[in-house]
Order: C-alpha cells, then structure tokens, then sequence
C-alpha cells in the first residue's frame, strides 16, 4: 500500500523482542499505574494515529470514552498492515500488538516523521488491557483480531469488502493493573485540543458516551491558532508572528506574542509529542528570540554602547510562544518522552527563528518597539529584583541569618525526611504548630491572600511579606537563582480551608508556585492537603469525611441519628484532630501536584482575576450549576 509516495506494508515491520515483563513491570513503560498511567495508554494509541496524519495519509481521528470503561480510537489512514512478516510468519497486525519493538518505525521509510517509536506502545497498551480489538480497513477489505492482555484470543479475520481505509483500536484496560479506570475527560479534551492546534486541518472529534458530550477540534490556522487562545483572556501587544522553515530533514515552526503581563508560557513540541522540560528545539527558540531582539534593539537606539544586553529572562517576560518541529529518528530523553536531546536541532531551530523574527521585526517597526519597550521595562524590573532578592535568597549556615519568625521550623535537616505546611491563617496556623510532630513538619502560616503573582512583576513580587516568607523558608530561591536541589522540605503542603475562600488562596499559592518556582511541581515536591469537611461521632470513634457525597454515602448505609460537625475551617478543629485527619503520614490524605493541575488552576485563576470581565461571566454561568453549599 502507497500514500503520498510512502510504502506502508508488512516488509516494513521489524520485530526486536517479546512482550516479557510488561504486565510485571508496567510502569517502566507507562510511569505508573495510576490516572496518568491509564491516559498513557490512550496516549499511545492516539499518536498512532497522529502520526498517520503527520505521513499526510490521515485527515480524521475520533475518540470515544466508553460507559464500560473501554476507549475506541479509530482514524482514517492507511491501516496497520494485515500481510505476512517473513521472520515470524504473523500477520503484521498481530506482530504489531503482541511483540515489543515491533513496528513501521525503526529506521524504515514508511514513517518520514513519527512521536517515538510506537510500535512499542500498542503492543504495551494490548498488553495492559484485559480485552483488545482491532479492526482494519485496508486493501479494500475489513480485519479483525481480538487480544487479552497480550495475547490473540483467534487468529485474525478478514471480513466484508469496503472502500474506507484506517484502524480502529477498542480497548479495556485492566484492573489488575490499574489503580482506577475513571478517564478524565477535561485532560483527554486538551491533549486533544493540542494536537489539533499542532496538526493543522486534521478534524480530532470526542465522544464522552458516559455523559454524552461530544467535542470537535479542528484549526486551519495550526499553532497561530494556539498562540490566540492562550492569549485570549490576556492583553497582546501585537499580532501573532509566525515563522517555519526545514533544513537537513527538520521542519521547524514557531509563533510567538507577547502580552501586557508578566509571566511567561513557552510550550515545546517535537513530532507532536509535548516536550515538557524542552530540550535542543527549545534552547535554540530561546538564543534565536535573545539574540534577535538584541540586535535590533541596539541597531535602532534602545540599547546604547555601554549598556549590557538583554538576558534572556527579560525577552521572556509576558511571553507566550509555541515551538513545533518535525525531524526523523527524534532522540527523546526517557519513555514519557518529555526532552529532546538531538544536538543538531539547537542549530537548526536557531537559524530558522532567528531569520524569521529578523525579517518581521525589520518590516514591523512599530509592533517591534513595542515588544523591545516591554523588556526594556523587564531588564530595568530585573535589576531592581536583583537587590531585592538578596534580601530573601536563602543564607548558608556560615551566615547565621534568621528564617522568617512566623516559620516554627523542624529539628530533621535532610530535606527527603522534612515537609513544611503551608497554612492559611493565623489560628489554624496555631494548631498546626500544637498538633504537628516537630521532628520532621515545620509550619509556615500566611496572613489572609497572598498577592496575585499573575499581574505583576518579580520586583513588586519580592516586596510582599508573605511570598518573602515562602520563598526564605523554603531557601531554593527564585528567578534566575532558583535551585531546587537548595529545597530544605521535599513535601511542601499546601493547607487551606475547605471553603469559597480557602480554594481562592491555594489558586493563589499554585499560580505563584508555577510561574515562579515551576520546578518544584515538575519534582512532586509540591502536595495539597485534604482536611475533612464533616466529623461525624460514634461510640467507639469519630469518623471523617472530605465531601458531602462521602457523608450521604456514609448516612445512607448508617440510618442512625448521628451528631454531625461541620468544619469550616481549619482552625475549628483541635491540634489533636488537625493531627489526626491532616497531618499525620499514617491517616492523612495528600494530593501531589502535578504539572497540569498546576496549569489547569493558573488558566482558571487567568479568567476569574483577570482583567476582562467577559470570559469571567461566561465562567460563573457555565459553572454556578455545580455550586451545592457555598460558604461565603
């Protein structure tokens, strides 16, 4: 079979070796078996099929969550190869899902470009799932094959004639792996979104068969499009600038905006794979964009001989850009896939940008003093920030200098055995310090809300007591002297109340948490609290419930008269129940932060703070339905 000149058939499959070990170990391949590890596997099989899209064979990619817990993506591409393999005497759709390290991607010329090698994925998803279908149009007829967990439960059929062209893969995941089988459909609903932005002209549709919401992305604009909607509750300075190029077999594209704010969101792909801790695409974006706006600014006067030049902390304030490329045999840093390592695009990626914003900002004179006024303004923030960083970077022992007098600190000094509780308040703060076991906890308390991170700058942000506070306690600095290895706590919790007010100052901590000290979240130091909503006393103990569909639950099945407190606040409850429900290591429940939580708080937080009272409005109406008992 043929697309666009590209052999697609069974001689192209390679096989490397078995499926062993995949069921003992399955977070060597997926990370872990709980939610992120069950969105891994819809992951694998939907880049799959991006990378049809990515060969130019495919145009349309759907999605369905099932009401049984199983998951069906099918596309419209060329369709997994139903031939013989020589070497093993299969068909390539069984070698394909059943042996690891089989696929059209291992050095062949099917694939010009893909996200990894996925004929590794499939085969680890058939192998994670209890049951798996696959069905294939190609050669004008229809396949079929199921599996359980790894292995072929028949041989495959071939069925009626057809004139379409694709795959579709149905499969249930395992609970015998798997800690939940609950996907999320707001998580499933970005990547989606995502990879539409990434593929221009490539429809993705979403149907949640459990509610019956139906979603369809589709962007003819491509990452111009993307750059628009991170920016759309924020203030641009200017359009979208746009520029691509290839060069040696690598296609780069880059858009880019800045906006009237002060923090930066810079997303790297490569292959249509989300790049979270960047990599030689992203280092080359950033000398190309640092290097460019340097040179024009001193050939058009707003940087004088004498003055030092821009840093690249300062061309990144009130950024938001995207950086996209597509090279063959991509090089990523660990299974998940998160870091490019391929040295040669660094250069590549560089030249490419660096021509693109030159010319636009030789034929945009007036959209580029805006942009080069903005870092002016950055480099002169940053400066200031500098002294008043010294006042807050975290002091050797040698120094003697005193942590902040409202932190109760702890006697461990190993940070792997410490945590530090963030609390809200001065009288919960007074029962943390009671009830904690001072060993190991320190305490820090805040005075009501911490200042909004997201509207203004470093400088004004290193003024604010309480975020001095946080930053001095937890001594790993912050800007360009962050060190997370300085960290004193390797668990900072996070501890608000269970109320309207409460959500509103730990959205505060997360948003000031990922704009400014980002890698702590990506290094899970970063952990939420979870007190009880509700004490309910019986006669031999008291029992605790974290919602009210837990206590009409727990009331339900228990038709007694029970004396039922509610806790509206931590510092309702005695430093020996605050122990007991929230801080101890043995009964306590906490949440690890992870990246898109993190980004997912920031955005909401983006609309609800912000300065455009539409997209507010437009948020409180979609989502005041799901407000049951609110505390004001």
């Amino acid at each position: 079979m043929e697309n666009n000149g590209l052999k697609y058939d069974s001689q192209e499959i390679q096989v490397l070796e078995g499926l062993e070990g995949v069921r003992k170990r399955p977070s060597m391949y997926i990370g872990s078996t709980d939610v992120h590890g069950l969105h891994h596997l819809l992951y694998e099989v939907l880049d799959n099929a991006i990378d049809e899209a990515m060969a130019g064979a495919c145009k349309n990619i759907e999605v369905i969550i099932g009401k049984d817990s199983s998951v069906t993506v099918t596309d419209d591409g060329r369709g997994i190869p139903v031939d013989i393999v020589p070497k093993v005497n299969l068909p390539g759709l069984e070698v394909v899902l059943t042996r690891l390290h089989a696929g059209a991607k291992f050095g062949s010329s099917a694939y010009k470009v893909s996200g990894g090698l996925h004929g590794v994925g499939v085969s680890v998803v058939n192998a994670l799932s209890r049951r798996l279908e696959a069905t294939v149009w190609v050669n004008g007829r229809t396949y079929f094959q199921a599996f359980s967990r790894g292995k072929p439960l028949g041989p495959m059929e071939e069925g009626e004639e057809t004139d379409r062209s694709g795959t579709r893969i149905k499969f249930f995941p395992d609970p015998e792996i798997f800690e939940t089988l609950s996907f999320d459909p707001e998580v499933i609903k970005q990547k989606m979104e995502e990879l539409a932005f990434l593929n221009r002209g490539v429809c993705l549709k979403f149907i949640d068969e459990r509610t019956g919401e139906r979603k369809e992305f589709l962007y003819e604009g491509g990452i111009v499009s993307f750059i628009e909607q991170l920016n759309r509750e924020k203030q641009p300075l200017h359009e979208v600038i746009y520029v691509s190029g290839s060069q040696d077999s690598v296609f780069v594209e880059a858009a880019l905006q800045y906006n009237a704010g002060f923090s930066e969101e810079v997303l790297s792909f490569a292959n249509s794979i989300r790049t979270t801790e960047g990599g030689t695409h992203l280092s080359g974006f950033r000398a190309a964009l640092t290097r460019s706006l340097n040179e024009w600014a001193r050939k058009n006067g707003m940087l004088k001989n004498g003055d030092q030049p821009f840093t690249g902390e300062d061309v990144r304030e009130g950024l938001v850009a995207i950086i996209s490329v597509r090279l063959v045999d991509p090089q990523f840093e660990g299974q998940t896939k998160t870091k490019l390592g391929n040295s040669q695009v660094k250069g590549i990626a560089e030249a490419i940008v660096a021509e693109g914003l030159e010319e636009y900002l030789e034929s945009h004179p007036s959209e580029a003093r805006k942009i080069v006024q903005k870092v002016v303004l950055a480099m002169h923030a940053r400066e200031a920030a500098r002294k008043a960083r010294e006042l807050t970077r975290r002091k050797s022992a040698l120094e003697l200098s005193p942590l902040p007098g409202k932190l109760a600190d702890c006697s461990e000094r190993d940070p792997a055995k410490s945590e530090i509780f963030i609390v809200e308040g001065d009288s919960a703060g007074g029962s943390a310090k009671q009830g904690r076991d001072r060993s190991f906890q320190a305490i820090l308390p805040l005075r009501g809300k911490i200042l909004n991170v997201e509207k203004t700058n470093l400088n004004k942000i290193l003024s604010n007591e309480e975020i001095k506070a946080i930053i001095t306690s937890l001594g790993c600095g912050i800007g360009d002297e962050f060190d997370p290895n300085r960290l004193r706590y390797h668990k900072v919790i996070l501890m608000t109340d269970a109320d309207v007010d409460g959500s509103h100052i730990r959205t505060l901590l997360l948003t000031f948490f990922y704009r400014h000290m980002c890698g702590l979240i990506k290094e899970g130091f970063v952990y939420i609290a979870q007190p009880p909503l509700y004490g309910i006393k019986t006669t031999k103990e008291v029992q605790y419930f974290h919602s009210d569909q837990e206590l009409q639950a727990f009331l339900k099945n228990s038709p007694k008269s029970y004396e039922i407190q509610r806790f509206k606040g931590l510092g309702e409850m005695n430093p020996e129940q605050l122990w007991e429900t929230t801080m101890n290591p043995a009964t306590r429940t906490i949440i690890r932060v992870t990246l898109e939580d993190a980004q997912r708080a920031e955005e909401i937080f983006t609309v609800l703070m912000g300065d455009k009272v539409e997209p507010r409005k437009e948020f409180i109406a979609a989502h005041a339905h799901e407000v049951r008992n609110l505390d004001i």
